[in-house]
């Protein structure tokens, strides 16, 4: 059994109360004694239990990282894994440590109390949500501290780190434009997420200004997967489209595919536009033209503005959106 604090307690010959003291660096310990305790956990090699510390204190140093998607999604998604590096780096940059909370999305929802209040956790940031998803509404109902990666719908008061999706994505459909095409098809993520919403309003706001209709049959919906994407883009090819704008780089790869197995070209005979800019992108054949989003960066934001709203409790709303950037290359 690993030693507790009564144990260094009885082997130094002090109070549990002095032993705890000395861990957490209390001054109120005379030197001598401070010294001895000190020699006995190093020569013991005693790691104190770090949620129980953490509960005696008031804080554990440990955020949650909840993203309601299935656990598969999570793992096959590059988006997820970019976001998951970078809320991880800034944790261990401020000396936190990160709990990946992996559940089904209603299970969690279901769940969510024993994240909030075991005392294992001083924050939440939440990534990848829905419209108006209740998981948001119990933890505003909470009053813990929590950061999504994503404005909300109707709550100004969320605290947030967003990208400029809207705008994004009205780059990106103009640049199809600027080359010529009219005919512009669009494989959109989830329109329940506010990243569906914005980029879908983003290609409305491109193809109105230039006086074209939104063609219903032009315009699928998927889930940014590549399953999705594939899935997508054969139930376009039928309609002619002249381009494809595509809101996640893994659902373009998969247009592209479903375009090649086709006898198509690309750029020639469709152009493919593609959103997040991942590694793969400038290495696909034909490299794509895509919207580069700072997605790492944006889970390491995330990341600080809880860690300071953690250490710096303020009720002011603290709201994030990074810039988007076009990226040219040969599929558009």
């Amino acid at each position: 059994m690993p030693l507790t604090l009564e144990d260094i307690a009885r082997m130094s010959g002090v109070s549990r109360s002095t032993v705890s003291r000395v861990i957490n660096g209390d001054a109120n310990v005379k030197e001598a004694t401070r010294t001895r305790i000190q020699a006995l956990i190093q020569n013991i090699n005693f790691q104190p239990n770090l949620a129980a510390r953490g509960l005696a204190v008031g804080h554990t140093k440990v955020i949650g990282l909840v993203i309601p998607t299935g656990v598969a999604a999570i793992f096959n998604d590059p988006y997820i894994l970019l976001v998951i590096q970078g809320v991880s780096a800034a944790c261990n940059a401020c000396g936190y440590s990160v709990m990946l909370w992996l559940a089904e999305p209603e299970y969690e929802r279901r769940t969510i109390g024993q994240v909030l209040f075991n005392g294992l956790i001083d924050g939440v940031v939440v990534s990848s949500m829905v419209m108006n998803d209740p998981l948001i509404e119990r933890l505003y109902e909470s009053k813990r501290p929590f950061v999504t990666i994503g404005r909300h719908p109707t709550n100004d008061q969320i605290n947030y780190v967003d990208v400029d999706n809207r705008t994004g994505a009205y780059q990106g459909v103009l640049h199809i434009l600027r080359t010529g095409h009219q005919r512009i098809a669009m494989i959109n993520g989830p329109r329940n997420t506010i990243a569906g919403q914005d980029r879908y309003q983003g290609y409305l706001d491109a193809m109105r200004e230039h006086g074209l209709p939104i063609i219903p049959e032009l315009v699928e919906e998927g889930n940014f997967s590549d399953t999705t994407g594939y899935r997508a883009m054969k139930q376009l090819l039928p309609y002619a489209p002249e381009a494809v704008f595509a809101t996640s780089d893994a659902m373009a790869f998969a247009a592209m595919r479903a375009i090649h197995e086709a006898g198509l070209r690309i750029p020639e005979d469709i152009a493919v536009m593609g959103f997040d800019d991942i590694a793969a992108a400038a290495d696909s054949k034909p490299p794509l033209t895509t919207i580069r989003q700072p997605i790492q960066r944006t889970g390491s934001i995330a990341a600080e503005m809880l860690i300071d709203m953690i250490e710096h409790p303020n009720p002011i709303p603290r709201q994030i959106v990074l810039p988007t950037e076009l990226v040219i290359r040969a599929s558009c």
